[in-house]
């Protein structure tokens, strides 16, 4: 058997518990997380079976502040494996917490949580889809006689679709969120 595996798995901005639940599956099934890459390339190494809770963090404010940050999860006995796009990964067994501990203490720090990933990742997505996807879509809309202009079309209203899915899904999460406060 190998001491690796690869796996590839895609998770939306608003899917980070659904990935939480899946690296928990894993350590369970005796893999622990030990990288990520780009687009969603998970690398496990074989570990003993435990259960492992695996938490995520948005943290964008910059390495400046990286030392301390890492610490604070250190100092609550959380494993801080690595960042990757922005999110934070930390980890933590079963056998070491305290009730049902997670890294958001709060309602309204998991709602902090959210707010800090629609600014840094679901603001550029509607900048993009305002200055981009909409203009392109109607432009390529008003040539479809034309073959290039049919097929730009026809990839631009995927886009277009791909993009309201991915809002609908924030807003609903965040709406979830909101509720449970």
């Amino acid at each position: 058997m190998s001491s690796q595996k690869r796996e590839f798995k895609i998770f939306t901005i608003v899917e980070y518990e659904r990935e939480q639940e899946y690296l928990r599956s894993q350590h369970k099934k005796g893999w622990k997380l030990v990288h990520l890459t780009f687009p969603g390339i998970y690398l496990f190494e074989a570990c003993e079976s435990e259960d492992v809770v695996y938490q995520l963090d948005y943290h964008k404010e910059g390495l400046g502040s990286q030392d301390s940050y890492v610490q604070i999860f250190k100092d609550c006995g959380w494993e801080y494996l690595f960042d990757f796009m922005g999110y934070s990964y930390v980890r933590k067994s079963i056998a070491h917490m305290q009730g049902n501990e997670e890294i958001f203490c709060d309602e309204a720090s998991r709602i902090d949580f959210i707010e800090r990933v629609f600014k840094g990742r679901m603001l550029p997505l509607v900048f993009l889809f305002f200055l981009t996807i909409i203009p392109q879509t109607i432009l390529q809309a008003s040539y479809l006689q034309s073959e290039p202009h049919r097929t730009l079309f026809y990839i631009y209203l995927m886009l277009f679709v791909f993009y309201l899915y991915i809002f609908i899904r924030f807003a609903l999460q965040y709406r979830k969120l909101k509720q449970r406060h």
